[in-house]
């Protein structure tokens, strides 16, 4: 929301949002419409006389009310005869001519009113005429709807659409006062920062003064979520930003960020927030269809959507997704379309980096609507790195476009010949991998974008007509993957490899993008200020290169406000844990995860570099000792099943528990076990990612860019795992525990270079009895 009373709003925008009404219908529409839309509009622009003036920009400024009204847009033609003016309205179609008549769209009018009350005022008319003309896109015949206004008239219509209008400029009003007065009597909601907690406060407000990015490592414990958005919160109440994105790559995060705001909100701050929660998530229906035959909710969305808006943000200040659909079940609503129209209201949104990054779903729309004036602070931003590489690539498979073929062969010859070129196209390709599985090239393969864009073409009929028929939902997911492509091609440079790939029985050809970081740089100037921040971002200098960071960027390394004492931190390096040894390492491990837990009574977390590996251990470890009680992470679980794995780890357990879990996954980040409910982790391995085609094509990369590409493929997004997984063991000045890193590499000097100031005090154990000697002294003393 705007911290003034001059309100600058568009004609459409300004008549759209007050006169919307009827279904919301997300059904398939061709994706060629706006550019045939465009086309429409050329052509009848360039088939009339010298006396019609096309795209005319009005703009008006009124004071109404207490407010300042700056509303501006194009006409698409002012015709001036000899004895009237006339503003047209140009509108493509596919409906036919003779359905429409005078009473055919309300918005249509009232936008074409609109500008000619400010086209009239300005020049004094007493009367002007209005058209409305509609262009059938098949036919390409032309139907003119032409009426007579007084000044009168469309000055009252006007003036009508603005006073409906000042409800909510002046809910805005009113709420910026009350806001802007909490934030300046805040204080910071807790007794006294912890150590580096200060630092990194001021540093993210100068950042955001300045208009800079930030790179900051904040060990766990510091306080990361409140350290960022309380400077963020007093800065936007000073003018220097006017939308908060605190974005996240994960659900819990979200929860701490809007438990963050509710510290504030108990310090008297009063803020609007909103969580975006995805659409499959949040829907209500089974299925996702917003069908208004299917779902109620879509049927007369927009009758009663604006009374939804303003009723929730008249009482609420948390727009959580319990409060988004507890809202949209009262006024009987779309709870996505909600959440996404309150976007454009609220001060500060919790989402997904997709929202912002990904170049397919991103907001584009709000970063217009608050002419960039937005501050992007990007939690747990180590997960950026692999999260930015797969939203700015894409990939296509062969067997869809086989199967589909099959399926349309009968009934939709023209699109199955579509399907059958770029199944064709997919065995040409996979002949340049002779007898390797793979072909790599710099180049995009441009020749298929023409095909792709003919089954676009070929299918849009079908899509948009035939819906409930055999193959339908294929054909749309394919249709979709097909634009991705094509819209990623966009995008394609140096930075860019794209690779054909036999899997399995399957043919892929991917446009994989290996260095994000300048796509990155480029989203992040839809802001002006953004603050990249996590735990775990070392070497820093890698994170600030990959991630899209500028020379005069500044980072910083804060300490950990823990005593360090409280961390017992051994490295057993008589283990390999390489891939070639792993085999004869299981046994081993087992032994060690004994020794380890067999010390202190507690909860304790093993993590492995796969799946693999983890279950081989678990195995042995159960088969030897039957009397420790163990749980393993799955290979797929849901909701429930994390829930009951966390549920495991109680507090002052009768029973020792071993909890096998892989790094990088799920437990691996994100889990918080204070106090007793976790006092050890043992961690197997550096967490290089598994050898492949793509870290391979990445490693090249980088060893011709900058000669690293080992240590940005692997040893990097590694060593990342293995910090964050020991991060899980002290979570609070008053935790105390163990970190048991098993392997021979954790001595390297490559690797030891990446490890925190605060491991300084580690420990190197040449044997079990070694370890239990170090585990005794350390309990004795805690």
């Amino acid at each position: 929301m705007s911290n003034t009373k001059e309100i600058k709003i568009s004609v459409r925008n300004l008549v759209e949002f007050i006169l919307r009404s009827g279904d919301l219908d997300a059904s398939f529409r061709s994706m060629s419409r706006a550019v045939e839309g465009t086309r429409a509009h050329q052509k009848v622009q360039n088939a009339q006389d010298t006396n019609y003036e096309a795209e005319v920009t009005l703009k008006h400024k009124l004071e109404h009310e207490g407010f300042t009204f700056l509303i501006e847009g194009r006409a698409d033609g002012i015709i001036t005869e000899p004895c009237s003016i006339c503003i047209d309205e140009i509108k493509s179609t596919t409906k036919p001519l003779e359905s429409i008549d005078e009473n055919y769209n309300e918005i249509h009018w009232a936008q074409a009113k609109v500008y000619a009350y400010i086209y009239a005022l300005q020049n004094e008319l007493d009367t002007i005429d209005v058209q409305l003309t509609y262009f059938q896109l098949e036919t390409e015949k032309v139907k003119n709807i032409r009426k007579t206004f007084t000044f009168s008239h469309v000055e009252e219509f006007f003036c009508g659409i603005v006073d409906r209008y000042i409800i909510w400029a002046r809910l805005t009003s009113d709420w910026c006062k009350l806001r802007d007065l909490s934030v300046k009597d805040l204080t910071f909601p807790f007794e006294k920062y912890r150590i580096g907690q200060r630092e990194l406060a001021v540093s993210v407000y100068r950042t955001i003064k300045d208009q800079k990015k930030l790179f900051a490592q904040a060990p766990t414990g510091i306080g990361k979520t409140i350290s960022t958005l309380f400077p963020t919160v007093k800065a936007f109440s000073e003018g220097h930003t006017s939308k908060i994105f605190y974005l996240t790559a994960k659900t819990i995060t979200r929860q701490v960020a809007e438990e963050a705001f509710i510290k504030m909100r108990e310090k008297g701050l009063r803020f609007k927030t909103l969580t975006l929660t995805a659409k499959d998530k949040i829907c209500f229906k089974e299925e996702r269809n917003c069908d208004p035959e299917y779902c109620e909710y879509a049927k007369g969305h927009f009758d009663r959507i604006n009374g939804a808006i303003l009723d929730i943000l008249q009482n609420e200040d948390e727009l959580s997704r319990r409060g988004i659909e507890s809202y949209a079940r009262k006024h009987h609503i779309c709870p996505f379309e909600l959440s996404l129209d309150l976007a454009t209201w609220v001060d500060a949104l919790i989402c997904d980096y997709n929202y912002i990054f990904d170049p397919r779903v991103n907001l584009k729309g709000l970063f217009e609507f608050h002419n960039n004036d937005c501050t992007f602070l990007v939690d747990e931003a180590h997960n950026l790195v692999d999260r930015a590489r797969e939203m700015f690539s894409a990939t296509l498979y062969k067997k869809p476009f086989l199967d589909l073929k099959k399926v349309f062969k009968e009934d939709e010859p023209r699109i199955a010949k579509a399907l059958d070129r770029l199944n064709k196209y997919m065995l040409k390709v996979k002949k340049l991998c002779e007898e390797k599985d793979f072909y790599i090239q710099k180049e995009m393969f441009e020749d298929i974008l023409y095909l792709l864009n003919r089954l676009i073409s070929e299918s849009e009929e079908f899509l948009a007509e035939k819906k409930g028929k055999k193959g339908y939902q294929e054909l749309l997911e394919l249709f979709f993957d097909c634009l991705s492509f094509i819209r990623i091609a966009e995008l394609y440079d140096d930075r860019y490899v794209s690779y054909v790939e036999k899997e399995n029985k399957d043919i892929l050809l991917k446009m994989f993008c290996l260095d994000p970081s300048y796509l990155l740089r480029e989203a992040v100037k839809r802001g002006k200020s953004a603050i990249f921040f996590s735990a775990t971002l070392s070497p820093i200098e890698y994170f600030k290169d990959i991630l899209g960071g500028d020379i005069e960027d500044k980072s910083i390394i804060l300490p950990s406000p823990f005593d360090q004492n409280n961390l017992c931190l051994m490295i057993a390096s008589s283990i390999s844990t390489k891939y070639k040894d792993r085999e004869y390492s299981y046994y081993a491990v087992a032994d060690y995860i004994k020794a380890n837990i067999s010390q202190k009574l507690g909860n304790y977390l093993v993590f492995f570099p796969s799946y693999k590996y983890m279950q081989e251990v678990y195995e042995r470890f159960e088969e030897k000792y039957p009397e420790y009680r163990t749980i393993i992470q799955g290979n797929i679980m849901n909701e429930e099943q994390r829930e009951d794995y966390l549920r495991a780890f109680e507090e002052n357990p009768k029973i020792p528990l071993v909890g096998f879990a892989v790094m990088g996954g799920i437990f691996g980040e994100g889990i918080d076990l204070k106090g007793n409910r976790l006092i050890g982790a043992i961690i197997v391995g550096v967490g290089l990612p598994q050898i492949c085609l793509e870290r391979n094509i990445i490693k090249d990369y980088f060893n011709e860019k900058n000669n690293n590409g080992f240590n940005y493929s692997y040893i990097y997004p590694g060593m990342n795992k293995v910090l964050q997984a020991a991060g899980r063991v002290i979570r609070t000045e008053k935790d105390k525990g163990v970190v048991l890193l098993i392997d021979e590499r954790f001595n390297y000097a490559s690797y030891k270079r990446i490890f925190p100031r605060e491991w300084n005090h580690r420990i190197n154990i040449k044997s079990e009895e070694e370890m239990i000697q170090t585990l005794e002294k350390f309990h004795q003393k805690n």
